[in-house]
This record gives C-alpha cells, structure tokens and sequence, in this order.
C-alpha cells in the first residue's frame, strides 16, 4: 500500500490538496512499519496447539511485549497486527519443536457521544468501523451521524465525507490506521444540543433564584 501511496505523490495526475492527504496517511503507514500496531491497553487472544496452560488471552504491556508464562517476555516492536502469528511462532519455536500458533489482535477504542452503550470496547482489529459503533449499542435517535469523527487526543483523524465514505466502504479498524485510545464520537444533532443548554440555563437560573430565597429568610 505504501508503494501506492508514492506512486500517487509522483503522480502529476493530482492536485496539491489531495497529494497531501495521501502524504499524511503515507506517513502514518510509515509509522506503522516503524513502531508496530500494538499498544499498552491491546490484547492478543491465542492459541498454542499443545500448550493448555497458557492463557487464551495476553495483555499488551509496556514496551510493547507481552509475557508468556514458562517462555517469558514476547517484544512487539515493530509488529504488525498481521504478522502476530509469524512473531509468535518464531519466539516459541525457540522452545517447542514446529509450534502450531493461532493469534489474532485485539484493540481497544473508546465509543463515545450519542450512543446507545458508550464504552472502551476492545475489539478485534478487522471490526468494521460500522459493527464498532453498533458495539456500543448503536447511534441514538438523537445522534448527528454527518457529524461523527474519530479523534486521537486532540487530533481529529477523520470525519466528514472521508468518514462517511469509510463506512460506506466496510472499512475496517486496521485499515483506517486506528491504534488503541482512539475515540469515535457521535456528537447530537444540533437541536438536541440546543435543548441541554436551554435545560443547564434554566436549572442555573433555578438553583440562583432558590439561593437568593434562602439567603434573603434567614
């Protein structure tokens, strides 16, 4: 995909504008190749055919790494979330003659806004960017769906048409480049957001009005 990515840039085919989105996302699979996919607060369900006694899921720690009981520490710098199982038969065969390795990576994000359920869901990496908000029990009927976004921090990494297109699209988690705190937000349409305010005035007022009543009777 990055090969793409800088045959588009050479590309006189496209304007400025759009050869510096595909610059950003090329930096940010650039990145991926560089530092990995996993994150504190990922984790990794598995299976080693064999090996009952180890646990069928691991947390992610810092470093990043996991640990094995009886094979210790696992480094997954630089991994990819595709390449979880190779890593993990390589590390192990170390220790056990030609290990059959099942694993698969689990991400956590957090689902927020004018859901149904807004939670820190963890989900497997391949989840469609549509099953994830329904993970979280749905928009509400109250939701501004033309108005979601995906933040990371500060940052808003996606929304708008991009957004919409991606869902169209059955886009999933590891395609979008999304890593483990990433936040969906699914903000309420505007009247909505007008009605709470016009409520927080009027029990501002109240509250004011009920203090002024007890000061002035005492």
């Amino acid at each position: 995909m990055l090969q793409e990515y800088e045959q588009a840039l050479a590309s006189p085919a496209y304007s400025e504008g759009v050869k510096r989105s595909i610059r950003a996302d090329a930096d940010v699979i650039r990145g991926r190749l560089t530092n990995g996919d996993f994150r504190v607060g990922d984790r990794i369900v598995l299976s080693v055919q064999g090996e009952p006694n180890l646990p069928d899921t691991v947390p992610v720690e810092s470093g990043p790494m996991i640990a094995l009981p009886l094979f210790g520490e696992v480094s997954l710098a630089g991994v990819l979330r595709s390449e979880i199982s190779a890593r993990l038969t390589q590390e192990l065969s170390r220790f056990i003659r030609d290990p059959i390795v099942r694993a698969n990576g689990l991400m956590r994000l957090s689902v927020q806004g004018a859901v149904g359920q807004p939670c820190f869901c963890t989900m497997p990496a391949e989840t469609l960017l549509g099953e994830a908000l329904m993970l979280a029990g749905g928009p509400s009927s109250q939701a501004d769906m033309e108005g979601i976004r995906i933040e990371r921090g500060t940052r808003v990494l996606l929304e708008g048409e991009a957004l919409q297109e991606a869902i169209r699209q059955g886009l999933t988690l590891d395609q979008l480049n999304l890593q483990a705190g990433d936040q969906l937000l699914v903000p309420l349409q505007a009247q909505n957001l007008g009605f709470w305010r016009n409520v927080g005035f009027i029990t501002g007022a109240i509250a004011s009005v009920t203090g002024l009543i007890f000061l002035f009777s005492r």
